[in-house]
Parts: C-alpha cells; structure tokens; sequence
C-alpha cells in the first residue's frame, strides 16, 4: 500500500512540473541546468578510469624498446630510434625509423612507414608545423611531411608525435636510443612498483574534494523555486491532501526536474566530450572516444541522482508546516540548532584519528576510513554555513539602504543565500587541504638533480664518434649561447676488466681542449697534446693503479649489449698531475685526461661527447634555438634543459590530475552559481519592480545584490579556510610531515573562491537590470 501510495504521489508531482505553464517550465529549465551541469561532470569523473586505461594502453601499445641480445637483421626487422624533443614546454616524440624487410613491424597509427626524407605527424603536430607558432620546428624537423598517425598511435588529440624514414640507422645501434625490433608492446607484463600509501591516500583526497562540490551542487539546483513550490503545496493543503501527501508530491517534482537533468546531463556530457578532444590542460589531452563511462558507474548516476533528489526535498521540507491558509515559513523561522552540525566534523576527525602518524612506513591508510572522514569533515562545511549566516546576519542591520535591503532579505531567507556558496566553500575547504598536504609532502618526491645550473643551463648528449670541435663551434655561434663546453668520454680498465667488467678495475677518460678540461680537473697548465691523471674524486684508487706509463688499457666498445671492436690504449709516458673537481653536471671523477692532440683516431671514434651550454635566459626561444643546432649537429643528438630539482613522475601526475579536475570544478561551479542566481532573481522580479516603481534606485539594488552575496561567501570562506586549515593539519599528521601552512597559497585559494561569486555576481547584474523594469509587475 505504501509502495502504491509513493507512486501515485510521486507521479502527481512529475504531472504538476510537466503541466506547471510558463512558470512551471522555467523552473524546471533551471533544475535540469542546474542539475544537469552536476551530472556531466560526474559522467566525465566515471569516464576518467576509462581514459586513462585506454591512454595507458595505447602508450603500451606502440613501446618500441628491446632490451636483451641484438636481433640480426631479417626481413621482418625494424630500426628505430627515439628522438624526443620539447617545444616551447610541450613534449615531442620523435622516431626515426629504417624497416629492414617487407614484413618489418608497423607501429599503430601508421598504414606504412615514411620514404627516407619524409615523415607522418600527429594532426596537432601538422597544425603547428603549419602555423607562424611552429616556425623553429619546422626547421628542426627537415622532412616532408606525407601523412597523419591514426588516433591508435597516439594517447591524445594534442600530442605531438612523428615518424620519419632515415637511412643508415643500423650502425647507430646502442639497445637504448635506437634499436632493431620485430614487434611493437611490451613482451612481458610491466612489474607493478610497491604501492605508496602516501600517494594512494592522494588520490583518494583528490577524488572526493574534487566531487562534494557536485554532490552539493545537485542538491541545492533540485531545490530550486522552494518558495514558489511552497505556495503551491499550500493549495493543495487546501484542497484536501494531507501533510505527507504534500511532501510526497513535492518529491515528484524534484524528482521530474532530476529526470530532465539527467537527460540535459548527457547531452552537455556530449558536447564536453567533443570539446574535450580539442583541449589540453596542463599538457593532458584525450580523444572523445577515451571518455566512455565506466557501465556500472554510469549507472550508479542515473539511480543516484533522482534518488538524491527526492531524499533532499523531503529532507528540505522536515521543519516546514504546509497549511491550506499558507507556509509557516513565512513567519519567524525558528533558530537553527548548532549541537548537530557539530558533531559531522567531529565525526570525521574521530575517523581519521586512528590513522595518526601512520606515515608511508606503518602500512596502507584504510580507505574507507579516509573517504568517511574526509566526507563528514566536508559535509560538516555545509552544515554549518547556514547556521553561521543566520548567526551573523542577526546581528547585522545598521548601515545604507542597500545594506538594510540584503541584510533583511538575509534574515528572512539566509537558508537560500547559504546554499549558493555552499558548493564553493566546500570546493575552497577541500582546495586549502589538499595544498597544504602537496607542500609538506613535496620535499619527498622531489630530490636535487646535481646539476650546476650557475655554470650551465643545458646540456647536449652527442653519439659515439662525432667530433668534438666542430660541435662546440656551432653551439658557441648559435643565438642566445654565451659559451659551450664539449667534452668526450669513455671507460676503460684492463684486460680482465675487459672479460669481466663487474669485478675488475675500471676508470675513464676525458678529452676535450685546455679551457673545456678545466671545468672537470684543475690543472697547473696546459697545452694542446698533454695527458693528465686526475685524482681526488670518486674511483679514486682504481685510476691509480692504471695509471701505468706503458700499460694497455681496453675501452669500453659495447653498444648496448653488443661487444664492438677492440680498442686499446697505452698509457704513455710523462703523465701530469691534475686534482679533480666538480664537473658541470654535479660529479667528480678521477681518470684520465687528454686533449685533442694526444688522442689516437681509434679511440675517438668510440668517445661519447657532452657539451656543456651556458645560455643567456633574456634571449627569447634561446632553447628553441639549441634544439635546433643540436638537430643539425646529428639527427640522434638529445638536448636537456637543466633545473636544480625534479619531481617523482607519479606525485607529478596526482597533482596534474588535481589541477584539471579544479578547472573542471571551477567552471561547474561559476556555471551552476549563475543558474542559481537567476533563479533567485527570477523569484524575486515583482518586488524587485514594485521597488523600482515606489522610487527605488536601480543603483541601490544593484548594490543590495551585492551585498547579498558578499555576506555569505565572506562567511563561508571564513568557514572553509577553517576546515581547510584543520582537514589538511589532521592529514599532515597522517603522513608523519610536519605540520606546516603556505598562507600565500591559502590565500590565493581563497581569493579564487571569491573572484568565482563576484564574477557571477557581476554576470548576474545585466538579468537584474531587465528584471527591474515595469513589466515585471504584470500578473497574468
């Protein structure tokens, strides 16, 4: 019977939206916006596991590494070598690639492989090359460009990627840079790395912070029109149904404006999708075909949000008396009770006090126990908002018309204002924790690379054999250069070093000219055709036991895996002293030195050369510049930017996620805050005229908007940067990280928050102008 009851109202209240006129309609365009923009992002939340599987996939998919012994050339043989590059900040992946045979290997994306000369691209790396932007690339990449990789081959609509045709690539073999495959993927399934429960409990943070913005935005767009709702109910108080009855109906008209929320969802979860393809955010892009809603998710939504809907407006309705002469609520309301909203804050930290200086070392954070408490402590922000803007407003009142006018409308409805900003307080709270949790964990996932930034700002990694001179000449005439230091190496030991290099003595050599060889060694003096041994840095011991006038040492000649031909030196006579320093690049070994002069031919066809660049930083794209000096150098050339520090890869990552979800949350927020200010507006257009018509100015209403929402954003922002501060201390704690507050960053969350409300607000004035007019005091 109750079941049967529960229908029929709930049907009565979906006939009551569907035949509620023009005012009807309008309400429930703006519950299904509301709602709708909530749902298209939670449909792309449920899409992301998918995205990034398939992202993962496709980059496993197109792997062309190998590492074990060297294939022999055979028909269905490919050589290819990675040439990544950067542009402006943006990765390039690069392959050179030589099939060997008619059944060479076809990387995905490609139908067949580029004629030597030529290359396919990317479609984002085509409209580059195309455009005044991609002018230094071009120059960079001197092939033709003959096709486009299919979207297979590629992890996202922005990637820029190419394949072009060399020839000659097999002697350039080294089983790292450039290899000779027969299959694309990985042959064997990737080892998982030990789980971090610090970046674990990450994740988990970033979901849910990410998400209760949404889930309290649903929830106020379902509420829409109370006041209008609650004058209807009364009719039908008056015409015989029962309290109950009401509150069902009520639900059914939340629960149709949920069901067209549901349908505007998809369709602007469509559009997104689309839109998605074209967009990059923070070098992270996908195609639409990536964003497909895990089924089981998908469908926990669409149950999930009328379901949401209808428990909210009964729960809306709890302390409001429906009477056939009218609602209650437009008495006095009674005071909202603080004991209650006390204790969902309380509750969550009594959750997440177990797991108090637990660290990364005491074992995985129990994750429901994290997302309970982390949801309570959130939860708690817009339960206690309400309450603190009835407090403040009562005791507010005094000061200009415009003034009187918010604060009055305040105290009458400060449940709806409270409302509006509840989402954004709640984004900010989950915002401030989350920074203060990244900076006091950042110093352990980010270690100093040891390179001297003050000495060199780059450095280029030259193959085996190239010469030396001529590299650093055209680095030091490149623009933007201030010096280049290029410098060869290779190790060496003796012969049962040479049979056995794991157990055997072993040092190296340098070679470079007088001024390139005091960046590494400190020398009494120098001229071209000395030869030096360089003590006082690592290996020290092992360099003077070869340093033997007349010994042979064996250099190293293995290409990777495979052994080269012989090469052998004789340590000659008259050897100098020199003291070893810190080189450039942050190391200090000891071994031998050589200048040009004093180097056998032999032995500099197997040294690998490093130049050393220092740039002027003021010169424009001056990396740009190197990059390209580097490719006409050698096509296999790698060229890096140096920095002081780096990050861990996968810290990296949550906290690029992090940053697009904010993005995506800030946008639902501004769009659903217009929404609901409109609809807010909208309620209130006869008063609004009826105060224009009495002389009102349109000024001082405008400012009483104002004034209207700055109060209770104030509040909430004051509110969450409380729970923001506690949330990301208690989590600190997890992590056994000193508890620490980055007050600029805070700031600057909070300011965020606060420029979202003012620039809808702002949005929200032109609608005000047009509500303020004389027609508005028309009743049909």
């Amino acid at each position: 019977m109750k079941v049967r009851q529960w229908s029929r109202d709930l049907g009565l209240g979906m006939r009551f939206a569907w035949s509620g006129g023009r005012e009807g309609w309008v309400r429930m365009l703006l519950t299904a916006v509301g709602v709708g923009l909530g749902v298209a992002l939670l449909l792309l939340t449920t899409a992301l596991p998918n995205a990034l599987s398939v992202r993962h996939q496709r980059d496993e998919a197109r792997l062309d590494y190998t590492y074990g012994p060297s294939r022999p050339k055979a028909a269905n043989t490919l050589v290819i070598s990675d040439v990544d590059t950067s542009y402006r900040g943006k990765d390039v992946r690069g392959r050179l690639v030589e099939p060997e045979g008619p059944r060479a290997p076809l990387a995905p994306g490609l139908d067949r492989y580029p004629a030597p000369g030529d290359m396919v691209v990317s479609p984002a790396l085509k409209e580059l090359l195309d455009s005044a932007d991609g002018r230094l690339l071009r120059e960079r990449l001197p092939y033709r460009v003959v096709g486009t990789i299919g979207e297979e081959g590629l992890i996202g609509s922005r990637e820029l990627a190419y394949y072009a045709g060399v020839k000659d690539l097999a002697p350039r073999i080294n089983g790292w840079q450039t290899a000779r495959i027969a299959e694309f993927g990985r042959p064997q399934p990737a080892q998982s790395d030990t789980a971090d429960p610090v970046l674990i409990l990450l994740v988990l943070i970033v979901f849910v912070v990410l998400l209760m913005p949404v889930a309290v935005f649903i929830a106020a767009a379902v509420r829409f029109g109370g006041e209008r709702r609650d004058r209807r109910l009364a009719a039908l108080r008056l015409v015989g149904s029962d309290s109950r009855m009401t509150r069902r109906i009520a639900a059914g008209e939340a629960f149709a404006g949920s069901l067209l929320g549901l349908a505007f969802g998809t369709v602007f979860f469509l559009i997104g999708r689309q839109v998605a393809g074209s967009l990059e955010i923070l070098g992270i892009s996908v195609f639409p075909s990536y964003l497909d809603p895990t089924p089981a998710l998908a469908a926990l939504v669409a149950v999930a949000v009328p379901a949401a809907a209808v428990l909210v407006t009964l729960f809306a309705l709890r302390g409001v008396v429906i009477e056939p002469l009218g609602v209650v609520r437009t008495a006095r309301p009674a005071r909202r009770r603080l004991w209650w909203r006390l204790l969902l804050p309380l509750g969550g930290l009594a959750l997440l006090s177990p797991m108090l200086g637990q660290g990364r070392s005491n074992g995985s954070f129990n994750e429901y126990l994290v997302i309970g408490g982390v949801l309570l402590l959130l939860v708690g922000v817009t339960a206690l908002l309400p309450w603190a803007v009835e407090a403040a407003v009562a005791r507010l009142g005094a000061g200009s018309v415009s003034w009187q006018l918010a604060i009055r409308r305040l105290q009458l409805s400060s449940g709806s204002a409270a409302r509006m900003v509840n989402g954004i307080a709640v984004a900010v709270a989950g915002a401030i924790a989350l920074q203060m949790v990244f900076a006091g964990v950042e110093s352990d996932y980010t270690k100093a690379t040891g390179d001297d930034v003050t000495r060199a700002q780059m450095q280029v990694q030259l193959p085996r054999g190239l010469a030396l001179r001529p590299a650093a000449e055209k680095f030091a005439e490149t623009e933007g250069v201030r010096k280049a230091v290029a410098l060869g190496s290779a190790s060496l030991g003796d012969r049962s070093w040479k049979e056995d290099q794991s157990t055997s003595t072993t040092t190296s050599v340098t070679v470079g000219d007088c001024a390139s060889l005091r960046e590494v060694a400190r020398l009494a003096s120098c001229r071209d055709g000395d030869v030096f041994v360089a003590r006082g840095g690592d290996f020290d011991e092992d360099a003077a036991k070869l340093a033997e006038p007349g010994r042979t040492l064996y250099l190293d000649t293995t290409y990777g895996v495979d052994q080269g031909p012989e090469v052998t030196w004789t340590v000659p006579k008259g050897l100098q002293r020199a003291r070893a320093i810190t080189s450039p690049n942050g190391s200090r070994t000891s071994g031998f030195l050589m200048t040009p002069s004093a180097v056998p031919p032999k032995v500099a066809k197997v040294l690998s050369g490093t130049v050393f660049v220092s740039v002027r930083a003021s010169v424009p794209d001056v990396h740009e510049y190197v990059r390209n000096t580097t490719a006409k150098v050698s096509p296999l050339a790698d060229a890096q930017v140096w920095s002081a520090t780096e990050s861990s890869k996968k810290f990296t990552s949550i906290r690029t996620g992090l940053f697009v979800g904010a993005v995506c949350v800030l946008a639902l927020i501004g769009a659903s805050l217009l929404v609901s200010q409109l609809e807010q507006l909208r309620e209130r257009r006869k008063l609004l005229s009826s105060l224009v018509a009495f002389g009102t100015r349109r000024r001082t209403l405008g400012l009483s908007v104002l004034w209207q929402t700055a109060v209770p954003i104030a509040l909430g922002l004051l509110l969450a940067l409380a729970v923001g501060l506690t949330l990301g201390a208690v989590l600190l704690k997890m992590t056994a990280t000193a508890v620490s507050v980055d007050w600029a960053s805070v700031l600057a969350l909070t300011g965020a928050g606060a420029a979202v409300v003012v620039a809808v607000t702002l949005l929200s004035l032109p609608p005000l102008a047009r509500l303020m007019r004389a027609d508005g005091l028309r009743t049909e």
